[in-house]
């Protein structure tokens, strides 16, 4: 079944258009998914986000960045772990990243917090910045070429000694991994792709040593959550 399924993405030609769905069409679905995509996080998402907080090895007191916020829940997880420190939070969708300011705002007045639309690709920010990265399921929905502009953006912002930690939607599962394709052949923009099997190699081709390796499931959704360090 995987192979057939494979051979109808490569015959409609859906992996050559998947690179140019990050810029356009997947910040409009997720800016219409804004208001309900908390609702994907509550009952797939949770038990990896705090797997990958608890790894990650972040302490209060640190400056931190999470790369694609989504809905904001990984993001208050942070906030709330590093009450005196520097926590910014980015995303490609404006409606998803005005969300979470207003939440985190509202629910931590006083802290040094602050979510903005920005693409992962071209980070804002001087070299050595951060102390830790995070990321949840954002690698999916980028081609080759910008998985590797983004990690190589992730090295230059993250301090040495500082960790980077990756959640990835698992791939050990056969009937999941179909279902996946499936979703991903329809609606490119919001599913993209797995690349769970690759990325460890990438980090390793950038000097990020990975030091811890989960597997988690929730809900029949597996997660794969890596912490990498510079």
């Amino acid at each position: 079944m995987q192979n057939l399924i494979k051979t109808a993405v490569l015959s409609a030609g859906l992996e050559d258009r998947l690179p140019v769905t990050i810029a356009e069409r997947t910040k409009k679905v997720y800016d219409r998914l804004s208001s309900i995509y908390h609702f994907s996080t509550m009952f797939f998402h949770q038990r990896a986000h705090r797997c990958a907080l608890e790894q990650s090895g972040i302490r209060d007191g640190m400056r931190v960045l999470e790369i694609a916020t989504g809905s904001g829940e990984m993001f208050r997880r942070l906030v709330k772990a590093n009450p005196r420190g520097t926590t910014i939070g980015l995303d490609l969708s404006p409606k998803m990243a005005a969300r979470t300011q207003r939440e985190v705002c509202g629910d931590h007045p006083g802290v040094k917090a602050s979510c903005q639309a920005v693409d992962a690709r071209h980070l804002p920010f001087r070299a050595e910045t951060f102390d830790a990265v995070m990321c949840c399921y954002l690698l999916e929905l980028l081609s080759q070429d910008d998985i590797l502009r983004t990690l190589a953006e992730v090295k230059r912002v993250l301090r040495s000694g500082g960790t980077f930690t990756l959640v990835l939607i698992g791939e050990n599962t056969e009937l999941f991994n179909n279902l996946y394709l499936i979703g991903g052949t329809m609606v490119p923009a919001f599913w993209g792709r797995q690349v769970e099997n690759k990325v460890p190699g990438m980090l390793t081709d950038f000097e990020l040593r990975i030091e811890k390796d989960h597997t988690v499931r929730q809900t029949g959704y597996p997660s794969r959550v890596l912490t990498a360090r510079k």
